[in-house]
């Protein structure tokens, strides 16, 4: 499996973390693991213009997703093929203020960004009710999964 994190941010972030929430989803969503994928944290000046660029939104925003291969999750029986999932950008800054409104650590919400992200590169969608049910969902899965992985593993948390 091949997760590219670029930290262009300027804010620090536990990098082996999100490598190791991607690996988790991943395999919890039977993805190829020669799959591809890329994580940009960038500032918000960065994240706004590409929020215009690709959303035609002013101001930044928190994530965006790139998908490449239009990859799908696959099952226990069949996994998604190798590909390229595409690109995951989060923004830190943005995510802070977000994370303090919520009453959880940065690192929290950057990894429920990234999770989100990654369902958006799996072709996930919230834009009805039975969709947002159904990313959110998966979303709540990985993340709960993933945080008694950490725990399994002894893992520390920032709070």
């Amino acid at each position: 499996m091949s997760i590219e994190i670029n930290n262009e941010s300027g804010v620090a972030v536990d990098e082996a973390s999100l490598q190791r929430l991607i690996t988790f989803a991943l395999d919890l969503l039977h993805v190829n693991a020669d799959a591809e994928v890329a994580i940009v944290l960038v500032d918000e000046a960065a994240m706004e213009q590409l929020h215009v660029q690709w959303m035609d939104e002013p101001g930044p925003t928190d994530v965006l997703s790139f998908p490449m291969d239009e990859l799908r999750p696959g099952t226990e029986e069949h996994e998604t093929p190798a590909g390229l999932l595409g690109d995951i950008v989060v923004c830190p800054q943005v995510a802070q203020g977000q994370a303090e409104t919520a009453g959880h650590s940065l690192l929290d919400e950057i990894h429920l960004l990234t999770a989100h992200g990654l369902l958006h590169l799996l072709g996930f969608d919230h834009a009805d009710v039975e969709e947002e049910r159904e990313m959110f969902g998966i979303q709540r899965d990985i993340l709960v999964g993933f945080s008694m992985e950490e725990k399994r593993r002894g893992g520390t948390r920032r709070r």
